[in-house]
């Protein structure tokens, strides 16, 4: 008897072990862990990397990244390209090509490009720390925004130039005076072309990207700054506003008008029904669902408002409409800039000085975290994580838990060091991907330095 109880034991424990090493279990555990990556494209039963390895290897990345307890998780580099007496502070960074978490793992290597007022863009290998390319010296730069799918990099100095570049070797692709000394960039791509919108006191300008070729103009506000360019998840619409007035109100155009302008035709625009805007996104998991922040000019008196933009559309018209889902009133605490950011369909994200704090749609205060003992300065949000930068000079990662019972939730982490306060005045923006973090330092001799954190796999 208890030779056939061992020997059923055996047959099961082997059974058991079969079936541990089927690809449509690990399939199984890779989909429904991430769903919110398309990764059953990148991997396949008989591919180079197999849904076991790829769930093992992704897990205990996010292990590490989660709990961040040791020091030999995290490599830090500081990115400074500038030598001698020459005076840098850098005005921007992105990634040109990153680990989003949805894309092959075993190969993404991080590549950041930067942008400062010594008037050169940098590309930067992070995970070797090391300058790939920097371009020609130019006019003190304002603004860089990227393009991975085309490899490219967007550049406005303070002359008004925008320019174009090669994100593989820097070399200069197309160029455009749009005369202005202050705007605002924001890159529109659809399935078949990308475009740039140029946000300044003069309107919103349309231009191809990257040959820079003009498109379409189109007036906003009357002597100000639209500062604010925003493009929806579902690419139909454009949000454009200034911050500037506390009388003005946000328009949306819809991209189709912006993009195939018709002769003599006005682009489709409808105003949202508030005034005073002071930050803006749209959720990432709704084709058309903006939040906006705005004031009637009293630090106390700030609302937080939610409307579904959608066409009308009839025998003969199109009409653009903005539909009011949610609006509730913020109780805030300082009078520093606010950013707000958002997570999914439902989650909010607000910074309120050194606090962050975090909102339902119907304005449930869920959480409200005080990590900092220095305002926060820039926020980095995805689907695994939230990164906040602060004056204190550290950084703080915090990550989402997603519960049956309570849904989902975020929940703080660790803090990483960003050097001395002798030597830097703290963080000043913060991006990250799925396996890095890249932070940019004001530094107090003038020559501000990116610090790179890649976690070792």
């Amino acid at each position: 008897m208890s030779v056939f109880c061992v020997f059923t034991f055996f047959l099961f424990l082997q059974e058991w072990y079969h079936a541990a090493e089927t690809p449509w279990l690990w399939r199984r555990m890779c989909l429904q862990r991430w769903s919110f990556c398309n990764i059953s494209q990148l991997l396949s039963d008989t591919g180079t990397h197999s849904w076991k390895g790829y769930y093992l290897r992704r897990f205990h990345l996010e292990m590490k990244m989660k709990s961040g307890t040791s020091c030999e998780d995290y490599t830090c580099k500081s990115l400074r390209g500038h030598e001698g007496n020459v005076s840098c502070k850098v005005i921007g960074f992105a990634y040109l090509a990153g680990n989003d978490g949805c894309s092959d793992v075993w190969k993404s290597v991080p590549l950041v490009c930067s942008a400062s007022t010594d008037g050169t863009v940098k590309a930067w290998d992070i995970q070797e720390g090391v300058n790939l390319w920097s371009s020609p010296v130019q006019s003190p730069l304002q603004n860089i925004i990227v393009d991975p799918v085309q490899s490219v990099i967007v550049t406005s100095d303070s002359t008004g130039t925008i320019k174009t570049w090669k994100g593989s070797t820097g070399e200069e692709v197309a160029s455009f005076e749009s005369g202005l000394s202050t705007i605002t960039l924001l890159l529109f791509n659809d399935k078949s072309s990308s475009f740039l919108m140029v946000g300044s006191i003069q309107g919103l300008l349309v231009l191809t990207c990257p040959a820079l070729s003009e498109v379409s103009r189109h007036a906003i506000f009357d002597s100000f700054w639209a500062n604010l360019l925003l493009s929806s998840p579902d690419k139909k619409w454009i949000l454009a506003t200034s911050k500037e007035n506390n009388d003005l109100s946000p328009k949306v155009f819809y991209s189709e008008t912006l993009r195939n302008p018709v002769e003599n035709e006005e682009s489709l625009c409808q105003s949202l029904p508030v005034t005073g805007c002071c930050a803006a996104v749209f959720l990432p998991s709704q084709n058309a669902r903006v939040a906006v922040i705005h004031t009637d000019g009293l630090f106390n008196n700030k609302t937080i408002s939610v409307f579904d933009l959608t066409i009308k559309e009839t025998k003969y018209m199109k009409k653009p409409e903005a539909q009011q889902v949610a609006s509730f009133q913020l109780q805030l605490c300082h009078r520093s800039d606010l950013i707000l950011e958002a997570r999914g369909s439902n989650i909010l994200l607000v910074v309120d000085g050194n606090y962050l704090k975090v909102y339902t749609l119907k304005g449930e205060l869920v959480a409200n975290f005080e990590d900092h003992i220095q305002p926060i300065t820039a926020l980095c949000v995805d689907s695994f994580r939230v990164v906040t930068a602060s004056r204190d000079l550290s950084l703080r990662v915090l990550t989402w838990r997603n519960d049956k019972q309570h849904g989902l939730s975020l929940e703080s982490q660790y803090h990483l060091l960003g050097g001395s306060h002798t030597r830097s005045r703290g963080f000043t923006n913060v991006s990250c991907d799925f396996s890095s973090i890249v932070a940019s330092v004001d530094s107090v001799d003038g020559k501000d330095v990116l610090k790179a954190y890649t976690f070792d796999f």
